[in-house]
């Protein structure tokens, strides 16, 4: 097997556990089996150990003091905090963009981006996959428009928070009552936000991307009193203890 062929086969078990862990699929605090696990997914011990090692990275598994991984769990506060935390940030990164003056190629590129965002939320349907991927896309040039590489590199590690990313709930939004009024909400936000760094005002940059943040607390807040056949369906409410 060449170099690329691992890469690839260490990317898709990475994708496969993650997602499986997400979908709760695994009790968690229940030591994961590697035997098991390599069984399972049909791959050897190497590509696994390596995904599991990202997934500690990212929180979604910690290390056992005796040896091997378990699933983490999260309280609704953890996650509250998280949010409010990324909500810090990226109006910090949008208020120095605005005060320090953005790169013009950074900008002109957020500015494509929310046009396209623009045509996902037309008034006659939702195209929720593009919108899902582009919002993704204006949060990493919102990072990176502060020109400041502790700013990105500090959004960059809390966005692998699980449920604290920008995505986080999108792929339930579908079930959300008036979905479509939070997607367009969220886009007007998206522009005003874009709007209010290019006019060079920080503080109302900060303040609306602070804002943005806590549209995500919102949707949490709905789906921890939703039914179960909601909140099963939403990535990584599994891994919310009071879900």
């Amino acid at each position: 097997m060449n170099s690329s062929e691992r890469i690839t086969r260490f990317d898709e078990t990475l994708i496969r556990l993650r997602s499986m862990i997400l979908a709760g699929e695994f009790p968690v605090h229940r030591r994961l089996s590697e035997t098991a696990l390599a069984d399972q997914l049909d791959i050897s011990r190497t590509p696994l150990r390596q995904a599991m090692a990202k997934l500690v990275e990212e929180h979604l598994l910690e290390r056992i003091e005796t040896g091997g991984c378990r699933v983490a769990s999260f309280s609704v506060e953890d996650i509250y905090d998280a949010i409010e935390l990324r909500g810090i940030l990226e109006g910090t990164a949008a208020r120095l963009a605005a005060e320090r003056g953005a790169d013009h190629n950074l900008l002109h590129e957020a500015e494509e981006i929310v046009e396209q965002l623009n045509q996902t939320v037309a008034p006659q349907e939702i195209d929720f996959a593009s919108y899902v991927s582009l919002n993704a896309q204006f949060h990493q040039v919102l990072s990176a428009l502060a020109g400041s590489r502790v700013m990105k590199r500090e959004l960059d590690r809390m966005t692998q928070l699980p449920l604290a990313s920008p995505s986080a709930f999108l792929q339930g939004q579908e079930l959300f009552p008036n979905f479509r009024e939070s997607l367009r909400r969220a886009q007007r936000q998206h522009r005003a936000i874009l709007s209010a760094i290019q006019s060079r005002e920080g503080s109302r940059a900060e303040a609306l991307a602070r804002e943005h943040a806590r549209l995500a607390r919102e949707n949490l807040e709905f789906l921890i009193t939703a039914s179960p056949e909601i909140t099963k369906q939403v990535p990584g409410l599994a891994l919310v203890s009071n879900a």
